[in-house]
């Protein structure tokens, strides 16, 4: 469970979010702080893309689907593999996931 502007937020043992409801940018900048990152531009573009890549299909993309559909909208530079490791060191996908508020992604993670 996590506390973020005086609600308390229920999450696995893994820092998802229990209830998809809850989430926020709040939420996610509050995650990001935890794992010593601040979130800036291009990691908005990520989870907003996370987010409604979900809300299309029902899950969250894996690693590969992710640099496809950012390879897409953002082009060639965001979608390196690499680059994404710079901004979730933890692993773009799942550690994108955790802070869009979506359940973590199955698969290529």
């Amino acid at each position: 469970m996590i506390v973020v502007q005086g609600k308390e937020i229920e999450t696995d043992n893994e820092g998802y979010l229990a209830n998809l409801e809850d989430w926020s940018e709040e939420v996610a900048s509050y995650l990001a702080q935890k794992d010593n990152l601040t979130l800036n531009e291009e990691h908005w573009k990520i989870l907003n893309l996370i987010r409604e890549y979900f809300q299309e299909y029902g899950t969250a993309p894996n690693l590969r689907i992710l640099q496809k559909v950012l390879k897409q909208d953002f082009g060639d530079d965001l979608a390196d593999k690499k680059y994404l490791f710079t901004l979730f060191p933890y692993g773009p996908a799942k550690q994108g996931a955790r802070y869009a508020g979506m359940p973590k992604p199955t698969g290529c993670v």
